[in-house]
């Protein structure tokens, strides 16, 4: 690979790096030709990319960022590394990986380490982590769910209110009155 070859491949890498959010690296070394092909579909399928990157160009694309990952560098950066980009969600990647594993009865890929929106996870033992992780969209949508709860329970208990009332007056109207003498 020449240098200009190199230098545009990491202008592309350092492009893709900030324009997403959030990232992973895995292991999927050992993997068969069939299972990492049949990995790449299920990413494509779920909207990821999924890149293999020598560790070198991914350490100097990183080192490049306002974020530091220099704790990516002796335990991430090693070995046969593959990059996984979400645009969307920052849990789809924790959990196409266990569905790959439990579908194929493998402990592969393995979780090296995560980016999301900054915060950095480290080691397959994170994965779980990850998986609970809510995105924007869902904690928006709890925290709106609690600021109406209040105001439907006001609507709702003068509607029942309501309801009661006239009930009442139904079965008082409707009761026989005694005559007058």
């Amino acid at each position: 690979m020449t240098r200009e070859e190199k230098a545009v491949i990491l202008d592309e890498l350092k492009e893709k790096f900030a324009a997403t959010p959030f990232f992973y690296i895995t292991d999927t070394g050992g993997m068969t030709v069939a299972q990492v092909n049949q990995w790449r579909r299920m990413c494509f399928d779920k909207g990821i990319e999924y890149r293999v990157i020598k560790n070198s160009l991914i350490k100097k694309v990183l080192e490049s960022t306002d974020t530091d990952y220099s704790s990516f560098n002796d335990t991430v950066l090693t070995g046969f590394s593959g990059v996984m980009f979400s645009p969307e969600s920052g849990k789809t990647p924790a959990s196409l990986i266990k569905e790959y594993r439990n579908t194929k009865a493998t402990d592969k890929p393995i979780l090296k380490g995560a980016s999301i929106d900054t915060a950095i996870f480290i080691g397959n033992d994170s994965l779980d982590i990850l998986i609970s992780l809510k995105s924007k969209q869902e904690l928006v949508g709890e925290i709106i769910g609690l600021l109406q709860s209040p105001a439907k329970n006001v609507l709702s208990a003068l509607q029942s209110g309501g309801a009661k009332l006239a009930g009442i007056l139904k079965t008082l109207s409707e009761k026989e009155q005694p005559p007058v003498s």
